[in-house]
């Protein structure tokens, strides 16, 4: 191997991030297991990713809009509803789903399966969010429809109560 090259691998590693199968953050949410595999602390807070493990018959978040960052669902298994306004759309198996800033969604597991979707947050804003909702939760106490709002109002994202 040429100095060149030993000087490029080292370079490499230095700035590799690399999360194994039974590491990251995990983040519990009723029903929901969130394995966040990237927070955006090796990504400049560009980039967000989580695996989630919706369990069957788990419904999402209220329907909201996000101000500033896209969302992106991949789904690894199992079939996730997605609402977006009044239009629903079944995502399957291998199915890729990106929310642009300012499109009202949310999404559910109507099936009698787990479903499991890799998410993506550009930029990272979101995931503080899920750490948030998950410190109410451990306070003990049933999650309201107001702790979700004030969470998410920390993260230029709102309900969408002009659907309701």
């Amino acid at each position: 191997m040429t100095e060149e090259a030993r000087i490029s691998d080292s370079r490499t590693h230095s700035v590799l991030s690399m999360v194994g199968p039974g590491d990251g953050e995990t983040i519990v949410l009723g029903t929901t297991r969130m394995r966040v595999l990237e927070d955006g602390s090796h990504t400049g807070h560009r980039l967000a990713i989580a695996e989630s493990v919706l369990a069957p018959h788990t419904q999402g978040p209220p329907q909201h809009r996000h101000a500033q960052h896209d969302e992106g669902f991949y789904i690894l298994s199992g079939t996730v509803r997605f609402t977006v306004g009044d239009e629903d759309h079944d995502a399957t198996t291998g199915n890729l789903v990106m929310v642009p800033p300012g499109i009202p969604h949310t999404f559910a597991n109507l099936t009698d399966r787990p479903a499991v979707m890799l998410s993506t947050f550009t930029p990272d804003l979101y995931v503080q969010y899920f750490r948030d909702l998950q410190d109410v939760l451990a306070d003990d106490r049933p999650l309201t429809p107001q702790d979700n709002v004030d969470a998410m109002s920390h993260y230029a994202t709102e309900p969408a109560t002009d659907l309701a």
